[in-house]
């Protein structure tokens, strides 16, 4: 069972695991494509009603070693459909907890607060290197689209409308 954690992205918990999220992607990118490209989200992006930040946790417990995963949600430009447009950023589980089912309740929880934001699309980005972050965002409903931003470590783009 996970339960997700409102939080900062400068708080101890987030950052720490932001970086290691962001070890983990420079440790496993692709070599053909330069390098990863680290940059800490910017802490109002992520703040209501602009976005959100979630810690994923294990159990019942606030002690930061159940935390297990993060990731949140940004406004960004005006979407394909006029109305809001948010970005999922920076969704990242330890190893431990892949494959357990904490990713897709933590992808339906951005989504559910975005909703709460009036958001009418999400869209993310990643690379084609995650093979099963793709398969998640597919199966979750997203489908691939045009690149809606330069992200140097992305290569596909995906679109679901809410």
């Amino acid at each position: 069972m996970v339960r997700f954690i409102d939080t900062d992205v400068t708080d101890a918990r987030a950052h720490a695991l932001l970086t290691d999220y962001f070890a983990d992607r420079t440790r496993s990118f692709p070599v053909t494509q330069g390098g990863y490209s680290t940059n800490f989200p910017d802490r109002a992006a992520f703040t209501p009603p602009a976005g959100v930040f979630l810690v994923v946790v294990t159990d019942s417990s606030d002690d930061s070693d159940d935390a297990v995963g993060c990731g949140g949600i940004r406004r960004i430009e005006v979407g394909a459909t006029g109305g809001a447009r948010y970005e999922v950023k920076h969704l990242w589980l330890k190893p431990q907890a892949r494959g357990s089912g904490a990713g897709r309740a933590l992808l339906n929880e951005l989504e559910a607060r975005a909703r709460g934001f009036d958001a009418t699309e999400l869209v993310l980005d990643t690379n084609v290197s995650l093979v099963a972050a793709a398969g998640l965002y597919r199966s979750s409903g997203f489908h691939e689209i045009a690149p809606y931003n330069d992200n140097p470590n992305a290569t596909t783009w995906f679109r679901k409308s809410l």
